[in-house]
């Protein structure tokens, strides 16, 4: 596994990695406070690498490809700006939490509640979704399902038009507030589950290609291109997507991901995607002594994607199935299609 994005260091370090064998030259321009160039080294498999002194959090920057197109970073951790402007450097050691005793709930266990920052508070945001913990927390909900909150361009919707899977949306209070929400959360034993969409991005402010051939032509999603988990260079985007479970997982501390229309995905592999993610997210909950969950949304109801690995499934940990949901409706409206 490859870390990819801007690792800060501490000491005003950091550790800018992106891969981009599109490109015959990346460097970094950072484009605030002072504004600079630093030239990156082209490694392995067309990763650019460089470590850069005097690099506080908050720093913003811009990846410059050949010499001219200046792009944010593919895996930035923060989009102040919106989708087409400077990525952010985040210290994400600087958080206090205070939940170090927290364990998790068993999966099984598990009361959820689906949300939308957008809509669930008349503020809109993760600060104002606070103020109603209690409130689930009193009707009996002990975990938090959290739609997309991946930076889209604008400021509100529906959170399936992500065009930064790493960032958390600017408009919504950005990574120290989300952190402050999930932190608040577990304090009251409410487990947070987050909405991941891994199967397409959205098309404003998506400059994937630009840099990596992220996508394919082979197979088609009503959303957009599909990602490319098979064909030539797709262990790297497979890189891609794994680290940015665990990155959710290891800086925000989140209990489960919501992996969404897994039926998208289309991967013609020996070991499949959705394989090699379950390995890396247990391989992860062993590490940190206790258990991270996968929930895959599928219309398939396809039993392989449930069913342990060394039974030769995919080792998802549950499926997120909508088809009560589609009887009832047909029951009441009468329509039949979609």
């Amino acid at each position: 596994m490859k870390e990819i994005g801007a690792q800060y260091l501490g000491q005003n370090k950091c550790k800018f990695t992106v891969w981009a064998p599109n490109a015959k030259k990346v460097d970094v321009k950072i484009s605030a406070p002072i504004e600079r160039i630093i030239p990156m080294k082209k490694t392995d498999f067309a990763y650019y690498e460089v470590t850069a002194e005097d690099i506080n959090p908050g720093t913003e920057y811009l990846y410059r490809i050949d010499g001219s197109k200046e792009r944010p970073d593919p895996a930035s951790h923060y989009q102040p700006f919106g989708v087409h402007k400077s990525s952010a450097v985040i210290d994400h050691s600087a958080f206090p939490w205070t939940d170090k005793k927290w364990l998790g709930i068993p999966l099984e266990k598990m009361i959820m509640y689906e949300l939308h920052i957008g809509t669930f508070t008349s503020e809109g945001s993760f600060e104002a979704a606070i103020s109603r913990l209690d409130e689930l927390a009193d009707l009996g909900i002990n975990a938090i399902e959290i739609m997309p909150v991946a930076q889209f361009p604008g400021s509100r919707n529906w959170g399936y038009d992500g065009v930064f899977p790493f960032a958390v949306q600017n408009s919504y209070g950005g990574p120290h507030k989300f952190k402050e929400l999930i932190d608040a959360a577990h304090f009251r034993e409410i487990a947070v589950i987050l909405d991941v969409v891994y199967n397409h991005l959205g098309p404003e402010g998506n400059y994937l290609l630009e840099y990596a051939p992220y996508f394919t032509d082979k197979y088609k999603t009503p959303w957009g291109q599909a990602v490319n988990f098979d064909a030539a260079h797709s262990d790297h985007v497979r890189n891609y997507f794994i680290q940015n479970a665990l990155h959710w997982l290891e800086h925000y501390h989140i209990d489960a991901l919501r992996l969404d229309a897994l039926h998208a995905i289309f991967d013609m592999s020996a070991k499949h995607f959705f394989t090699e993610l379950s390995e890396q997210v247990d391989a992860f909950s062993q590490r940190k002594g206790r258990q991270f969950y996968l929930i895959g949304e599928s219309g398939l109801n396809d039993s392989n994607l449930i069913r342990p690995r060394d039974q030769h499934g995919d080792g998802i940990h549950s499926q997120w199935l909508d088809d009560y949901h589609h009887c009832v409706h047909t029951l009441i409206t009468d329509e039949k299609d979609g």
